[in-house]
């Protein structure tokens, strides 16, 4: 049997991995991402919906800090009455860098249980995220919040004798960490070990990079004067604002120092494990060779099986031929370019019998997955609805992937309806019309189709109008092959902010309740004809606007300054702005559904329920289940960068934001790889 040099690499890492988990120490691959604490504290000022999203702003540019160089600060100074946010991030030195991120990750996820307190600060056994309304990044000690937490005298440690002799292995480690971590001008970290008896004493001291070399040493030795108080205690942590110290009776820590330098001299254990390895080479060689046959018979199973996918793409109405479309768009010049996102290009191409359509070209290569490629086409192609853009097929033959929709020929409803210089003023009934349209557009994406599809980014540019302005919802389709980041570390949202529902935006949580959050929010900007602009500072958003106008009694005041005197009435354009702030409620929970949507629009004299909860982020949905603050709540997931999501018309199980690396839809949303 022969193997190619691709695989014989595969295995000999396979191979080391096996050596390295039972003969090197599991601390050096542990992230230590179990929590030490998490602290919040409410202010007297108030955090509103711009302090959530400068939070979001603040842990994104933190995420980019941590891999870059493993800790990061940074702020975001807002106008009154919303208070300024600074963010600080720091990994211990021994981490790795994928150790780091994974930290991070696990602190990002747990940190906004303090919100809406405008601080909070969490310590993990491997990091420190913590964030604040005032500067706090040369802080060394806070006597208010510094906090030392002690673990109980062990077995191993009743005697008297050896708890005295653990003491002075402890202080030994300790001052030797302290020594070292000082002598550092920032960031300085040190470790110990020190044995001599039973047990040995471990510790890690390590200040925050912020700090000089006076404010370290500050820090540690009124970090010391409180942990030595755990002793004979097995364990203790002083948790500063400024530092971290940690003794034990147990190594904790990775030598990162080896890590750094590289190994230097040889020694008997090394020895030892070279031949341990070599002896495990040769069992897993045998066991690597079997398992190789196995792959090697799959993959020309698999490569059979995507040898007859062009065929049955060439044989579908579906199929276009790449040379076709690239003529029909002038080989994709610039002048056919109708716009451009995150993932895609579009094109106007005309084909020579006059049919107008619309090309996306995709920025990534799914060739290699053309099979799972023409299932999804095949999947959304027969989705056809007169509020929803048809996609009428695509091209695997070429370079790129192309997707082929039918062409709208008027402009986006953003274009119309925020154009400055207002050449096209919608009426109401038109705007009622647009409404209802996109209303019955995402109740049949959810409800309608064989499969519910969650479209995640219902905004005013993705609702086309064609000549008669019926809206068309667009850019709904090719659900796995959306997004192709492969990084189980990622902790960016997809969506836009102003349209994305509180749930999603802090936590990840993505059901099609997202969807009806966007909705309430478009509704509100087409009835008032003004865009959200929750995140800016210059003026209320307009929900927060139609908010105190219905609580006021006043809510056709809205269209007084809109309108003037256009055909609206009253009933009609009040029960619109209600189902709007009823969609756009905090709590997923109390939204309707977009089909009970459409009933409350359609049908006239129809009751609709009073909105129990304002249109922005508010304690209630960012608060645990649980109303005490545990450092011991379930992990979420923290990877909030799905794009659509796709589920079975029947299931009552709500999606979360994107499913672990190992589960099947990951491992098919990896298969869209970009160039």
């Amino acid at each position: 049997m022969r193997f190619s040099f691709p695989i014989i690499l595969e295995y000999l890492k396979w191979v080391f991995l096996f050596f390295s988990i039972f003969f090197f120490s599991p601390s050096l691959s542990d992230p230590r991402t179990s929590i030490a604490n998490l602290m919040c504290q409410t202010t007297n000022l108030t955090a509103n919906g711009i302090f959530f999203t400068n939070f979001v702003s603040v842990m994104e540019h933190l995420s980019q800090l941590i891999t870059k160089q493993q800790w990061g600060y940074y702020s975001i100074q807002s106008p009154p009455p919303s208070p300024p946010i600074f963010g600080f991030a720091q990994c211990h030195k021994d981490l790795s860098e994928t150790d780091c991120q994974l930290c991070f990750a696990e602190a990002r996820t747990k940190l906004p249980r303090c919100l809406p307190a405008a601080r909070g600060r969490i310590y993990l056994e491997g990091c420190f995220v913590r964030y604040d309304d005032y500067n706090f990044f040369e802080e060394n000690v806070n006597q208010k919040d510094d906090l030392v937490k002690c673990s109980p005298i062990t077995k191993l440690l009743s005697d008297q004798d050896i708890q005295l002799e653990f003491a002075e292995r402890v202080k030994e480690a300790v001052r030797n960490v302290t020594e070292t971590a000082m002598s550092t001008s920032r960031g300085g970290m040190g470790e110990a070990e020190v044995k001599g008896g039973m047990p040995g004493a471990y510790a890690l001291g390590q200040c925050w990079n912020t700090l000089n070399s006076t404010g370290c040493q500050v820090c540690l030795e009124d970090a010391w004067k409180d942990v030595k108080k755990c002793l004979p205690g097995a364990e203790g942590r002083a948790l500063n604002a400024g530092c971290y110290l940690r003794y034990s009776s147990q190594k904790f820590f990775g030598n990162w120092e080896e890590e750094k330098n590289g190994f230097n001299g040889t020694s008997s254990a090394w020895i030892f494990g070279v031949a341990v390895l070599g002896c495990a080479s040769l069992v897993l060689a045998l066991f690597g060779a079997y398992i190789g046959y196995g792959r090697l018979s799959k993959r020309r199973k698999e490569r059979k099986k995507l040898a007859g996918v062009p065929s049955a793409v060439n044989k579908s109405n579906l199929n276009f031929k790449y040379e076709v479309l690239e003529q029909a768009t002038d080989y994709f010049s610039a002048s056919n370019k109708l716009g451009q996102g995150g993932s895609s290009s579009v094109f106007k191409g005309t084909f020579p019998d006059g049919r107008i359509v619309a090309v996306k070209r995709l920025f990534f290569n799914s060739r290699q997955w053309v099979d799972d490629f023409f299932n999804e086409v095949n999947l959304i192609s027969g989705i056809q609805h007169k509020n929803l853009v048809r996609l009428l097929g695509c091209s695997i033959e070429g370079p790129d992937c192309l997707l082929v929709y039918e062409f709208v020929p008027n402009k986006s409803l953003d274009q119309i309806l925020f154009d400055k210089n207002k050449t096209q003023i919608l009426s109401w009934r038109q705007r009622f019309n647009i409404i209802l349209g996109i209303a019955e557009g995402l109740a049949f994406l959810h409800e309608g189709s064989k499969v519910k599809i969650i479209h995640r980014d219902i905004k005013s540019s993705n609702i086309l109008l064609d000549d008669n302005l019926t809206p068309k919802i667009a850019d709904f389709g090719l659900v796995r092959c959306a997004s192709a980041d492969k990084s189980h570390l990622s902790t960016g949202i997809a969506g836009t902010l102003g349209y994305m529902a509180p749930e999603y935006l802090l936590r990840g949580q993505l059901t099609e309740k997202a969807d009806v959050y966007a909705f309430g929010v478009l509704a509100l900007e087409i009835a008032c004809g003004k865009k959200n602009n929750t995140f800016t500072h210059d003026s209320a958003s307009v929900l927060q606007n139609v908010w105190r106008h219905y609580k006021d009694g006043t809510i056709t005041e809205v269209f007084k300054s809109s309108f003037n005197g256009d055909d609206f009435q009253n009933k009609e354009t009040s029960n619109v702005l209600q189902i709007g702030l009823l969609c756009t409620q905090t709590s997923a929970t109390l939204r309707p559904s977009m089909s009970e949507v459409v009933k409350m629009l359609m049908i006239k004299g129809s009751a609709i329920p009073s909105p129990k909860q304002p249109p922005f982020l508010n304690a209630s949905v960012l608060a645990p289940t649980d109303s005490t603050m545990s450092s011991a709540m379930n992990t979420d997931n923290t990877d909030w960068h799905t794009t659509i999501d796709v589920l079975p018309a029947n299931s009552t199980t709500e999606p979360a934001s994107m499913a672990s690396p190992e589960s099947d839809e990951a491992s098919m949303i990896k298969k869209c790889e970009p160039r």
